[in-house]
């Protein structure tokens, strides 16, 4: 643990209006704990802010100490970038208010909000913005990689609909990027990750949405995994833009849908989210059924913040967990092969593959738009995740989900993968995600907003002058 002597603990209390814990104060551990069991560091101060001014100060507390600095939104990132050992974490989660603007249709986030309390805030006007499928996970570290959810077919990325960002930098300055202001900071932040400094607030554009949406949730048992994965393919090819799946390799949850025989089965789900067309969402759920009738299925309108809720259970807070991801083209059969090979080797029964269709909105952005790190092309964003009660069950998940990850490299779009589902952070990986072009424009920017790279505790853009 680093030694902050106490006359500097007391300044810079004094100096905030938030607060500054360290061990042994109440709150700590709450203060630095993180979605990832797995993770335990313990910082040498929380600062607890209250605003931007705090944030302000804590950066300036922690340069003159030559702290290491880590920021927490949501605490939701697998590699736990969120909290640092020794140093100093700032967190955010006071800064968690939603003020939504109906007529305008737009929202204002703070960087410490969660998925549900934007949906929750949203909801009420019969609006939301793309944002994530497991509610717990913090609308910072998802909006600064990019952000996908059940609207991104509909609506693009979360990063599309963002139209600014107030941020700290590294320096002390305040800043409001847009397109109009700080252009080159706003294009980096829509999926640059928290490379450039501490977001205070999120601004939104937000579509028209619920409060009902149709949803279909389909199960086949491991042995049937070939006829349902060339199934779902088929489904997946055949969907428009207002509708949003999700297959997803995993044990049927103990939900009341689920009949008590089939309860913790391995098996594939495919969930299937309609947006507006409710015959079409029938006529996809009568064909599933009449190709490869699933084990069980369970398919009916839902409030949409109950969709956005639906998976959470599947990822529960201070699960010891591993991950890694990259993109597909297509469920191949090629790549049906390496599923069902490997799917059934999990020995967890909480370890997962989600995979998630880009397609639709998310396809009709120029690749050179945003920073995202990955192609606009239509595609399937392929995560495996080693999820387990205990550490010993984890190491053996681990070592399924490299395994997994490594027999399907060859047939990836790229070597890249996207960086919020990275719990690694190779430079290699990193500047694979982003591809040279855009990894390299996004070095030029951290030059002018980090040039010493302060904030270094993610998927690192490392600036061109160190």
């Amino acid at each position: 643990m680093t030694f902050i002597a106490d006359r500097d603990l007391v300044s810079f209390r004094a100096e905030l209006t938030g607060a500054a814990l360290v061990e042994g104060d109440p709150g700590y551990d709450k203060a630095r704990s993180v979605w990832n069991g797995e993770i335990d560091r313990r910082p040498a101060v929380v600062a607890v802010v209250a605003g931007p001014a705090d944030i302000v100060t804590a950066l300036a507390f922690a340069r003159e100490r030559r702290l290491e600095i880590s920021v927490r939104g949501g605490g939701h990132n697998p590699g736990g970038a969120a909290v640092c050992e020794g140093g100093l974490a700032i967190n955010l989660s006071s800064l968690d208010s939603v003020a939504v603007d109906p007529a305008a249709r737009t929202a204002r986030c703070g960087g410490g909000a969660t998925l549900a309390q934007l949906d929750a805030a949203t909801q009420e006007h019969g609006l939301a913005v793309p944002a994530g499928t497991v509610s717990h996970t913090g609308v910072g570290g998802l909006t600064l990689g990019g952000g996908f959810g059940w609207l991104t077919s509909k609506h693009g990325l979360t990063i599309d609909n963002l139209i600014s960002a107030e941020i700290v930098t590294a320096d002390g300055r305040v800043l409001r990027a847009s397109a109009a202001e700080e252009p080159d900071l706003f294009w980096a932040l829509r999926g640059g990750g928290g490379n450039f400094g501490v977001v205070t607030e999120f601004e939104f554009a937000l579509h028209p949405v619920g409060p009902l949406v149709d949803v279909g949730f389909y199960f086949w048992p491991l042995d049937q995994g070939t006829e349902a994965l060339k199934l779902v393919r088929d489904v997946i090819d055949g969907l428009d833009n207002g509708t949003h799946a999700m297959l997803v390799g995993m044990n049927a949850p103990p939900a009341p849908f689920v009949p008590a025989e089939h309860q913790f089965a391995p098996g594939y789900a495919l969930v299937v989210a309609g947006f507006g067309d409710t015959d079409r969402h029938a006529r996809i759920a009568q064909h599933i059924r009449d190709t490869v009738p699933p084990l069980f299925d369970f398919v009916s309108p839902m409030p949409y913040t109950m969709l956005q809720k639906l998976i959470d259970d599947s990822a529960p807070w201070g699960s010891l967990a591993y991950e890694k991801a990259l993109y597909l083209d297509s469920l191949t059969d090629e790549v049906i092969d390496v599923i069902t090979e490997y799917l059934p080797l999990k020995s967890s029964p909480m370890s997962t593959m989600p995979v998630t269709v880009m397609g639709g909105a998310f396809a009709d952005v120029d690749d050179d738009a945003t920073a995202f790190g990955g192609s606009r092309r239509a595609g399937l964003a392929f995560g495996v995740v080693a999820l387990a009660p205990a550490p010993d069950l984890l190491e053996v998940d681990r070592a399924w989900v490299r395994s997994f990850w490594n027999a399907l490299l060859p047939h990836a779009t790229n070597s890249g993968s996207y960086v919020n589902f990275m719990a690694d952070y190779e430079e290699d990986r990193v500047r694979a995600a982003y591809g040279k072009e855009k990894y390299d424009r996004l070095a030029l920017i951290k030059d002018v907003y980090d040039p010493e790279n302060v904030f270094h505790r993610n998927p690192n853009i490392r600036p061109t002058l160190r």
